[in-house]
């Protein structure tokens, strides 16, 4: 198997992978870089071919970051959450969101959430959500 058809099924796989697995278009983009490498691989020894696979891979990245919205990357499906401990103000409690439990935090420092209590999620720092008593 000649070097361009093994960097064009590798730039082929990756593309695909995005499809199945959404990445953030990374995979697409070693993806794209490994067709490019696949154009040339003819002209250049195998060393230099895995080098310019990586540099053009790194340079589309950085390029791809600026078209990519990172807030998009997580979107809240539920606005609903119940507190599993209490959050206590200015510190992380747990709270039971779409099924699975989550640290998390009130939006206001002075409130005081006991648990058992519903909630509603306005955001998301990290892995910490973000909440609301229902009452306000």
């Amino acid at each position: 198997m000649t070097p361009t058809a093994i960097w064009l099924i590798v730039g082929v796989g990756l593309c695909l992978v995005e499809f199945v697995l959404p990445t953030a278009f990374i995979a697409f983009v070693l993806g794209i870089s490994a067709l490019f490498v696949a154009l040339v691989a003819h002209l250049l020894p195998i060393g230099f071919q895995v080098g310019l696979w990586v540099i053009l891979s790194i340079a589309l990245v950085l390029v791809s970051r600026r078209f990519v919205n990172r807030r998009a990357a997580f979107k809240l499906d539920a606005t609903e959450a119940e507190t599993l401990t209490e959050i206590r103000p200015g510190e992380v409690g747990r709270v039971r969101y779409e099924g699975n439990s989550w640290s998390a935090r009130c939006e206001s420092s002075n409130l005081d959430i006991p648990a058992g209590r519903r909630v509603y999620v306005v955001g998301r720092r990290g892995t910490t959500l973000i909440v609301m008593p229902e009452e306000f």
